[in-house]
């Protein structure tokens, strides 16, 4: 009976695993999404630019002439009431996400501990067993649900913040194989951490409840659908950036700082309000949560589920001494993060350009490796550590020594002989990575670990930390790097308390600076990340030493290569914009970044059958409508985007068959369309030509582009210098902007006092101010 089970079960699993794509190729074709339509031409992810201007068309100001002030102000409440939700949502995944792991990982710990006490060979082999399933279920989620899940996330969302939409990053499907494959791939004990795709995650519900819903699933809620422009969607994704790190950290103001200064590339005061208001909400959810938790209601959920790593027991002060070995993390956190930085940057592009293009099977194998190589240096590299006697008991400390395998706190005896021993290696090996932080961040611990273990732990973990990097996993970095930093922090310790010998210098200060730096060195955060990690470590006292380090990790960083998010960005090809021009664009103009490129334009009446020929011969995004003056003169009247005429041709309601403009013929012609239907919807492909059927009859009607197109688009003369070019381009977030001659002549100026209005009370009118306070 046994046996025939065990003969069923490899059956399936022979089955399941002929079902898997062999190619890339076979896996697209599955989809029903080959060629162009999914990749470009040199074989990357296709990325489109977004529309955060909005088009300011005769549709559009109709509409804004309907709408009064009730209606602008549930817009507002609307915005209010979507930042409660996305703040809820984010907390309850990280809730969820958290309650996962540590119940996979207490579960795993328990039943290994239970068998390595009559066998430590049979309980290597369940624990190895155990992760490799977690790790496998994470894999199989991520290549046949949802690929674009993958990865920590934040470099397709920081381009997304930059006004590049990568398909699928926003997508329902990409929020449920985040946060199960989040579960796997953390519980599974991988070098990895959770933080990163928290951020994603957060994006992903803003994302969905800014569209009011997912389509494809029927999960749509017709009152949420009330922002149509990408800049409101943008606002969002912004607040919900700034939740998932709120939930991953505890940290709400870190998460305004984090969205502020690391993923958007616009930002203004009344987003400020919404985001900080998410933070609040998420720090609400989890607080409540982590209270629920203590009736022992979430199972082996302990003290270690949510981060926060409290340090407030430790160093009170710190001597001028102290500060140069300070420095001098700075120093190795900058080196170990541009290091850092470089070699992940090798082995994705290896991976991305060699490897996963044999296909998805190898994708799976890959991780799983990778697990088994994990999860047997984790239970095997401790057995061949000599343990440690425990020290003496100190009443004040709190600290138990020994303490079993896989539960909270320092100490843990692991092949040891005598009871009162525990191996240090397996303290911060053979445990998750949470625990492990807060064994290596802990006071009054002092000669807890050995140098020769924490090299040989830094030198382990750093490798795999490396190599785990990439893999079709989701992934974040920010635990690692914390881990990685932690280790070498408290190497600089152990030799600061020897060579100064003073009692009131802790190595878990040390640690918690050595984390900073190499964060610092490989994300290159300040702001953010110096307030994150005060929060999480309820300790205001050691600010001025965590600012240090992180000056001069950052420094040093700079000084070898970009951050993390920017290397892996250009190598996904997202085409991001960073702050400041280069140098060598002060040098040039306009006229020279367009080249002798020959510009696509339409007329202002065009054939059908034109439009047609143009969009099919190209791939532009924005086409110029010229239109003819009396006496000949050629002017450039608005701007016409792509996906609005594929809009026009395929509702055909606007055709006509007169080559002369609607207003010419009595006015212009009622708007038949509302402005959703212009729409694209997030994250995916949108409308295209190949979908949209013409008759021979069509093909010969004309389109009068005046009522959509954009009369008023974003202009500059030909010989601007090309810096200027680049800053109006990135902080106004355009998508085209159009290079003219200089104009001829001026028809007035605008200065400061033109722009400040004010409501008049006797009068339903807007008229300017008095301009005697000011001058032109």
């Amino acid at each position: 009976m046994l046996s025939d089970h065990f003969q069923n079960g490899v059956e399936t699993a022979k089955l399941m695993w002929s079902r898997i794509p062999v190619t890339e190729e076979e896996e697209e074709e599955e989809d029903g999404e080959v060629g162009p339509s999914r990749k470009g031409n040199n074989g990357s992810s296709v990325v489109e630019s977004l529309d955060y201007e909005v088009v300011e068309n005769y549709a559009y100001r109709e509409q804004q002439a309907k709408r009064g002030k009730l209606y602008m102000g549930y817009a507002v409440v609307v915005k209010w009431f979507l930042a409660l939700l996305i703040g809820i949502g984010t907390g309850l995944a990280a809730v969820f996400i958290n309650l996962s792991v540590e119940n996979f990982a207490g579960w795993k710990f328990s039943l290994t501990f239970q068998i390595i006490q009559k066998s430590y060979f049979a309980g290597c082999l369940v624990y190895i067993l155990i992760n490799l399933v977690l790790v496998l279920s994470s894999v199989y989620i991520i290549t046949h649900f949802a690929p674009v899940a993958s990865g920590s996330g934040i470099p397709e969302i920081k381009g997304y913040l930059n006004g590049i939409d990568t398909h699928g990053i926003l997508l329902f499907r990409t929020l449920i194989g985040k946060i199960f494959g989040s579960i796997g791939s953390v519980g599974g004990g991988l070098a990895l951490g959770k933080e990163g795709p928290l951020v994603h995650i957060g994006a992903c519900i803003a994302s969905l409840l800014g569209q009011g819903g997912s389509t494809k699933y029927h999960l749509r809620s017709r009152w949420l659908q009330v922002f149509s422009s990408e800049r409101d969607r943008r606002d969002l994704v912004t607040c919900g950036c700034a939740a998932g790190v709120a939930a991953a950290f505890r940290a709400p103001v870190g998460g305004v700082l984090f969205a502020l200064e690391e993923v958007t590339s616009w930002w203004r005061s009344q987003l400020m309000w919404r985001v900080f208001f998410t933070s609040a909400i998420v720090a609400v959810v989890v607080r409540t949560a982590m209270g629920w938790c203590k009736d022992d209601n979430c199972g082996h959920f302990g003290a270690g589920g949510f981060i926060i790593w409290d340090v407030s027991g430790g160093q009170e002060d710190y001597s001028f001494e102290e500060l140069l070995p300070m420095a001098v993390i700075g120093v190795i956190g900058g080196l170990l993060g541009a290091l850092f930085n470089q070699l992940t940057l090798y082995v994705t592009h290896w991976r991305r350009n060699y490897l996963h293009k044999k296909g998805v099977r190898v994708k799976i194998i890959e991780a799983c490796i990778i697990s088994v190589i994990t999860s047997a240096i984790s239970f095997g590299l401790p057995l061949f550590r000599r343990c440690t006697p425990c020290p003496e008991a100190d009443a004040n400390s709190g600290i138990e020594c020994p303490q079993a395998p896989g539960m909270f706190g320092n100490y843990v005896n692991f092949y040891c002989q005598n009871n009162k021993e525990y191996n240090d290696l397996a303290t911060i090996f053979f445990n998750t990575q949470d625990d492990a932080i807060r064994n290596l961040f802990s006071a009054k611990t002092a000669h807890e670990f050995s140098a020769q273990s924490l090299l040989t732990f830094l030198v382990m973990f750093y490798t795999l930390a490396v190599v785990t990097f990439g893999t079709a996993v989701p992934a974040g970095q920010f635990v690692p790097g914390i881990m990685i930093g932690s280790t070498y922090g408290r190497l600089v310790g152990m030799f600061v308390v020897s060579f100064y010998r003073k009692l009131n210098i802790e190595e878990g200060t040390y640690a918690l600076l050595g984390a900073a730096s190499f964060l610092g060195g490989s994300m290159r955060m300040t702001v953010s990340l110096c307030v994150i990690m005060v929060e999480i470590t309820n300790n205001l006292k050691l600010l001025p030493l965590i600012m240090l380090v992180l000056l001069i990790s950052k420094a040093v960083g700079d000084a070898f290569n970009e951050g993390l998010y920017e290397e892996q960005a250009r190598l996904r090809a997202i085409p991001l914009l960073e702050s400041r021009p280069k140098y060598q664009m002060r040098y040039m103009t306009a006229k020279e970044a367009c080249g002798n490129q020959n510009v696509v334009y339409f007329p202002r009446v065009v054939k059908v059958a034109d439009v047609v020929s143009i969009l099919r011969s190209n791939d532009h995004n924005g086409f110029p409508v010229v239109d003819h003056t009396r006496s000949g003169e050629t002017l450039v009247i608005g701007l016409m985007l792509r996906s609005h005429l594929l809009v026009l041709l395929q509702s055909k309601v606007d055709f006509q068959h007169s080559l002369l403009p609607s207003d010419s013929r009595g006015g212009l012609l009622p708007i038949r369309h509302n402005l959703s239907e212009f729409v694209k919807p997030v994250s995916s492909k949108g409308m295209s030509l190949h979908d949209i059927h013409f008759t021979p009859d069509d093909l010969e009607m004309y389109i009068d582009l005046a009522p959509f197109l954009n009369p008023s688009p974003y202009v500059v003369p030909e010989d601007m210098s090309l810096t200027k070019v680049y800053n109006l381009f990135r902080q106004l977030g355009l998508r085209h902007l159009l290079v003219v001659p200089r104009p001829a002549r001026v028809i007035g100026m605008i200065t400061r006092k033109d722009l400040i209005l004010e409501d008049n009370d006797d009068s339903a009118t807007v008229e300017l101010q008095s301009t005697s306070r000011y001058t032109s």
